[in-house]
């Protein structure tokens, strides 16, 4: 099961952040190669990845790294950012002033 849900993860990036598999190669500056990314998204059977290679992964897609350990069924690695607090931070104008 894994494997797909790092399959889907990989092509809904790609799809979500308008990518090719040369630009997203470039965002991991060069540490994934365009067809190793190609690969992983249109893989039918297993895919696997290494620890080293899901952070590497995460930057190419511009996706936390703890979301490409889950979709690869990797462990999971300690994240300060986890705790930040998050919400719409929006501003609402008046047409009065």
């Amino acid at each position: 099961m894994a494997a797909m849900d790092l399959q889907d993860l990989v092509r809904r990036r790609l799809w979500e952040a308008r990518l090719s598999v040369h630009a997203a190669s470039r965002r991991a500056r060069g540490a994934i190669a365009p067809e190793v990314i190609e690969r992983l998204g249109r893989s039918r059977g297993r895919a696997f990845i290494s620890p080293q290679l899901a952070g590497h992964l995460a930057r190419a897609l511009d996706v936390p790294e703890n979301r490409v350990r889950r979709a690869a069924g990797l462990p999971e690695v300690p994240d300060p950012r986890e705790d930040v607090p998050t919400g719409p931070h929006l501003r609402l104008v008046s047409s009065k002033g």
